[in-house]
């Protein structure tokens, strides 16, 4: 089984940080290829570089034709729509798969993401996901995605206080991380946070291989269809559907 995980984002070092948490996470003899365009934004923190990132997504899928599934690691499902049309396979964003994990084990989860200004683009997709009655609130740390790459930061120490936080007031009964660039924290702050603690990476490459294992494949039929063939203008000429 070969499962593509694409970081949306430029940042290698984040892309080797999801890579890792993906193999630890995969069964024995699953394949993990884990990817990030070399154009785009460095980090995804909102709307305006979500639309940025999209191409370079749809372009690092097209170099694994052979996936048996994708996995968009980017907390906001960056372009989840689009590459779903893009692929027969199954693509499964990270945000997703963390949050109807998170809907299996407790009764409320709160989200605890980077920024303020991801905590719109979060509420949005769990109530496009039918989830956001499971979330008692969408908390941000006020830490800036890149942050969490740099050695030293306090990113970590904030993080967990924010969990706490939300332990306290909001009644959370499990923490769902909101950015691929926690995926190393989840273990030490679940031990220290006494419930659990989701990583969207680890919950999307199980679900990822039981979508595989169970031979279940993108609808064609209307909202996930094939785009229709056209020539695209300018830069974008490389993208046109055939």
């Amino acid at each position: 089984m070969k499962l593509c995980i694409v970081n949306p984002n430029t940042t290698a070092s984040m892309t080797a940080k999801i890579g890792e948490a993906a193999m630890a996470a995969a069964s024995s003899g699953v394949e993990i290829r884990a990817s990030n365009p070399d154009f785009g934004p460095p980090s995804i923190e909102g709307y305006f570089d979500e639309a940025f990132a999209v191409p370079g997504l749809i372009a690092e899928m097209g170099k694994a034709p052979d996936a048996d599934a994708f996995i968009i690691a980017c907390f906001d499902d960056t372009g989840l729509e689009a590459a779903r049309s893009f692929a027969r396979a199954p693509v499964i964003g990270i945000g997703e798969a963390a949050f109807h994990m998170a809907s299996l084990i407790a009764e409320k989860f709160s989200v605890v993401t980077t920024l303020a200004r991801s905590i719109a683009p979060i509420e949005k997709n769990l109530t496009k996901y039918g989830l956001i009655a499971r979330c008692a609130r969408v908390r941000a740390a006020n830490v800036a995605v890149l942050a969490l790459e740099e050695p030293g930061s306090s990113a970590r120490k904030t993080i967990a206080a924010e969990i706490l936080r939300a332990l306290d007031e909001d009644g959370a009964e499990a923490i769902v991380l909101g950015c691929a660039g926690m995926t190393d924290l989840a273990r030490d702050l679940e031990a220290e946070a006494g419930v659990p603690v989701l990583d969207g990476v680890a919950c999307a490459v199980s679900l990822a291989e039981a979508m595989v294992r169970l031979g279940l494949r993108t609808s064609k039929r209307n909202t996930y269809a094939a785009p229709l063939a056209k020539a695209y203008a300018g830069d974008f000429g490389g993208f046109s559907p055939s």
